[in-house]
């Protein structure tokens, strides 16, 4: 991807930006109980997305929401958290809830810039990030520009993936993979679609959506929107049935017909796209995020605003997946490949010349 040109991105103040910032409750050393089934652990490292390990969840410790940027006092690593998450001392987290999974990666390394100030000795706490500046993209107005930095990081995806022939390994040294192993299964076979509903009996998109998440609109609603992760309106959660760790199918759009997004979090259905889950248990964020990129380049070119991507249509069509010994769907593969995929796309954005100066 070609360099930004950051001459005309503004700095913002980030306590402004984002007044929320928490200091989560602590799970003790003492306390730690590896499972490969539990939830990810957050300390203070700079690598692995700042996840020590995963952990059974302790009764009296409330993990902290999917969704926020964490970062730990003592090494200042920004890291987009897409999954519930327990943590060790002297982590802190943004809430960013309100945005998508790729506007928070492309802020965490806007956040990132600032960190050289801070060596080890000097932690940088809340209250000195809220006094800190990042320099973002912004629009027309002069206001961040949230719709530029989600699209720039799902194209980094987007390249990242553009065929399988460039898929990477795993282990960080970028070695070209083959991908002759990988198996092609039915669509239809591997997720199903959940039928979700408006509940509210006399809905009224006029009084009853906003396109600003607020505090009384704070459920993401999919339909025929192409970018933002697929999301234009936010919705009263008691106004919809709503499921989560799903992917978003577009089915209308003179666009976005056959866009896919990953929605880890909890979403509903306003109209033109729908819902389906993976019959198999999936609980990392980063593997819907894969399954999404690859679904989409299934199914995509095969649908159009006079050919709608409609699920009886979808199903029916294959999708290549990397496979385990047994020829099952590699869930472990796909997740730590678009791990490495984020840092690697967060790496180059930090380094991008002239942001944070």
């Amino acid at each position: 991807m070609a360099k930004i040109d950051t001459s005309g991105w503004k700095p913002f103040v980030v306590g402004e930006l984002f007044p929320s910032m928490v200091k989560p409750p602590v799970l003790h050393a003492r306390q730690v109980v590896e499972t490969d089934e539990g939830i990810p652990y957050v300390v203070r490292t700079k690598f692995n997305n700042g996840i020590k390990c995963r952990v059974h969840p302790v009764s009296d410790v409330t993990p902290s929401p999917a969704g926020v940027i964490t970062w730990g006092a003592e090494n200042a690593a920004f890291f987009y958290q897409a999954e519930e998450f327990l943590s060790g001392r002297d982590i802190y987290y943004v809430d960013t809830r309100p945005y998508s999974a790729t506007t928070c990666m492309f802020l965490a390394a806007c956040l990132q810039t600032v960190v050289h100030k801070y060596p080890y000795n000097y932690g940088l706490f809340p209250d000195l990030l809220k006094e800190e500046q990042i320099r973002l993209p912004v629009d027309a107005a002069g206001e961040p520009n949230w719709a530029y930095m989600d699209e720039y990081m799902s194209a980094v995806m987007g390249e990242s993936g553009a065929s399988l022939e460039s898929l990477r390994q795993t282990d960080g040294e970028k070695h070209a993979l083959s991908v002759s192993g990988w198996q092609e299964f039915i669509i239809g076979d591997l997720f199903e679609k959940l039928q979700l509903d408006v509940k509210k009996e006399d809905f009224n998109k006029t009084f009853d959506v906003s396109e600003e998440r607020t505090e009384e609109f704070n459920l993401p609603l999919v339909n025929a929107k192409h970018g933002n992760n697929g999301i234009m309106y936010y919705g009263r959660e008691a106004d919809f049935e709503t499921a989560e760790m799903t992917i978003d199918i577009v089915q209308n759009g003179a666009i976005a017909t056959g866009d896919v997004y990953a929605q880890p979090q909890r979403t509903g259905v306003l109209w033109d796209a729908y819902l389906v889950k993976p019959k198999a248990k999936i609980d990392s964020a980063f593997t819907l995020m894969f399954l999404a990129t690859v679904l989409e380049k299934a199914i995509k070119d095969k649908f159009s605003y006079d050919d709608k991507c409609v699920w009886d249509k979808a199903k029916l069509l294959t999708v290549t997946l990397p496979c385990t010994s047994d020829n099952e769907p590699d869930w472990a593969y796909m997740d730590e490949y678009m791990r490495t995929i984020m840092k690697s796309a967060a790496s180059d954005l930090s380094a991008m010349q002239s942001i944070g100066e």
